[in-house]
């Protein structure tokens, strides 16, 4: 096949332009900020009461994201198979978009007394973001040829990181001019990323064109959308490299992207940074991003993916060793400022590489077939179960010891087990190739 025209590349990119807003504003920065301030404003303390028994926020707060994301795991295999079976992955996308635009616009009215108000619509805001990825990915095989996924792929984190750090300065912004009503300026940048969200992705729906419905429309979507996860299941099974991929995929997303999702808690609750300069150093973390994810396409195409992988979740353990040993220098009473910031590099150059190439190498190794949208949602429901588990293990280790940092360290298990099974996926490719030398 060939790569499809640059305006429908670029407008395909668009949508991580649109969203990744959500992933950096709401989830990384402002909102966890917000999130801390609100609730022990109106409790007084960081032990809040929610279903009957107390909580400690920031645990809260990875409980209720590790539950949007096992309600939008369960849901993924009915909607694909809808969206595979009458040719309407737009539409879908397009649902979930709507609905995280608004899960993020209503926390404008959460201020730390109406609890339900905020878990709620902070649950919905993740279910938008992480549904309408499933469609977004599935288009990736349809508008890019093999040669030119990792580049496009790429592209569009790149797209992402750029729209978010704009967004994050307009609603620092917001916070500095309102600096006398500490909570509004956050409340505004809620409104606002919803607002962009539901804006900017209208150019990306003005370019994507869904495929012709298959001919043979499924009756029953439930049953049918669970066999389609057992089809791929099965064929999956008869892969050997894809599958041994699919393991690592599991195993080290649980690290990346629990990282990601904790980090601002980690930096508030743990080093008791101050919110501008956290806010700042996230703003870092993404501008690092766009060239990491950029860098780490090229090496790809030296080195190949599994072995850049490899390379990668290395450097991830390192990164969670040093977090370790920063909030020990912390209570040790030194000033762990500055180590916050060259943990924040460390993360940008691997963090959007590593979700990148990770699209693009299961992108690549997947069959040719037309049910893409079934393929991804394999795909995203592998990394929507580790998230389950990743934050889950978090924020339970965080209750259990009293201590985040014994989190994070809990992490580098993860990794491990992903490496293990990227060098077994990595020999596998290898094998073939070597029996092909030996035979000539």
């Amino acid at each position: 096949m060939q790569t499809a025209p640059k305006k429908v590349i670029t407008g395909w990119a668009m949508y991580d332009w649109a969203n990744s807003v959500y992933n950096l504003v709401i989830t990384t920065t402002f909102f966890p900020i917000y999130f801390n301030a609100a609730t022990k404003k109106q409790f007084g303390t960081d032990l809040i009461p929610f279903l009957g028994r107390k909580f400690v926020n920031s645990s809260l707060y990875d409980y209720s994201l590790a539950v949007a994301y096992l309600f939008i795991a369960i849901l993924y295999p009915v909607l694909t198979s809808i969206a595979d079976t009458r040719g309407n992955k737009k539409s879908f996308m397009q649902f979930f978009c709507y609905m995280g635009a608004f899960g993020c616009s209503m926390l404008f009215f959460f201020n730390g007394a109406n609890l339900w108000l905020g878990i709620i619509c902070f649950m919905m805001a993740a279910m938008g973001y992480v549904g309408s990825l499933v469609f977004y990915n599935a288009f990736l095989p349809e508008i890019a040829a093999p040669e030119d996924q990792d580049r496009v792929s790429a592209k569009g984190f790149s797209y992402g990181y750029i729209g978010s750090v704009l967004l994050q300065i307009i609603g620092f912004a917001l916070v500095v001019f309102f600096k006398d009503d500490p909570l509004l300026g956050p409340r505004l940048t809620f409104l606002l990323v919803g607002l962009w969200w539901a804006g900017f992705a209208q150019l990306t729906f003005s370019v994507l064109k869904n495929k012709p419905a298959q001919a043979i429309v499924k009756k029953n979507v439930f049953k049918d959308g669970f066999s389609e996860v057992k089809k791929v299941y099965n064929e999956v099974k008869h892969m050997p490299v894809l599958k041994r991929f699919l393991r690592a995929f599991l195993f080290y997303s649980m690290g990346v992207q629990t990282v990601m999702l904790a980090a601002s808690f980690f930096g508030i609750k743990v080093l008791q940074l101050e919110d501008t300069k956290l806010i700042i150093t996230m703003v870092l973390v993404q501008l690092v991003a766009i060239p990491g994810a950029i860098w780490m396409s090229r090496l790809s195409k030296v080195f190949g993916n599994l072995v850049v992988l490899m390379g990668v979740v290395v450097l991830w353990i390192f990164i969670c060793i040093a977090a370790w040993y920063t909030a020990r220098f912390k209570e040790m009473g030194g000033n762990p400022e500055f180590g916050f910031y060259g943990l924040a590099v460390a993360v940008g150059l691997v963090m959007g590489g590593i979700q990148s190439l990770s699209r693009s190498t299961y992108s690549k190794l997947m069959p040719e077939t037309k049910d893409t949208a079934s393929y991804f949602s394999y795909y995203d429901l592998t990394e929507k179960v580790a998230i389950v588990i990743g934050m889950f293990v978090f924020g339970f280790i965080h209750e259990l010891t009293g201590s985040m940092k014994n989190s994070v360290l809990s992490l580098i298990v993860f990794f491990v087990i992903g490496f293990i099974w990227l060098y077994s996926a990595l020999v596998k490719e290898r094998r073939p190739l070597a029996h092909n030398i030996s035979s000539t």
